[in-house]
């Protein structure tokens, strides 16, 4: 038996015409300069740039283009340097959230604006976002320092249903805390949550 032997050719050394590497620019060319948009006549072009796409007109442009332009990063940066704030190494409140009181709190402002309200999804919708303001307002009252709050209000229609409701948060139990206030009715339940956040 004659065994065929194949002909095998060596890989070139020349890389084909479409994967050719990119030219690498001259070591003489300098990379042309980004316009800043401090100079009066850069300002203008670099919105339109921003605005192309945009279907937005630009009616009026401030601050005005004048001489005064060139000065304006050195006034932010000036306002910047005045933000600085020490350290106050603190890991914990001053006063610490008491949910007992703002309970007692959000359940006198739910019984008090939902004395007379029957179930309606188109009012429930727009008094939701109320209440959530009036019970944000009242909490921030009592003066929990560095505490961060998130209110949660929920109605639920009675239709012979049963319901859970959860809520699922990572955090730092010695200082963060949440409440819970219920205002019931024949026809629907309201719920109010406050979470209370910590922020060192």
């Amino acid at each position: 038996m004659d065994k065929r032997g194949r002909v095998v050719k060596p890989p070139s050394t020349q890389n084909p015409p479409n994967l050719q590497s990119p030219q690498a620019p001259p070591a003489g060319a300098k990379k042309e300069r980004r316009p800043s948009m401090f100079e009066k006549e850069s300002y203008a072009q670099i919105l339109r740039e921003r605005l192309r796409d945009s279907i937005h007109d630009v009616q009026y442009v401030e601050p005005p283009f004048d001489d005064s332009i060139a000065d304006i990063g050195k006034e932010w940066k000036s306002a910047l340097a005045k933000l600085k704030f020490a350290n106050s190494y603190r890991m914990e409140p001053l006063r610490k959230f008491q949910a007992h009181t703002v309970e007692i709190k959000v359940q006198q402002i739910l019984k008090e604006n939902l004395k007379e309200v029957k179930y309606d999804e188109k009012v429930f919708s727009h008094l939701s976002l109320e209440l959530a303001d009036r019970i944000l307002v009242a909490v921030k009252e009592f003066g929990f320092h560095r505490y961060k709050f998130i209110i949660k209000i929920l109605f639920i229609q009675k239709a012979g249903q049963a319901i859970n409701v959860a809520s699922r948060w990572i955090w730092d139990v010695a200082w963060d805390s949440w409440v819970a206030a219920k205002h019931e009715t024949e026809t629907y339940v309201a719920l109010a949550l406050v979470f209370a956040l910590y922020c060192e």
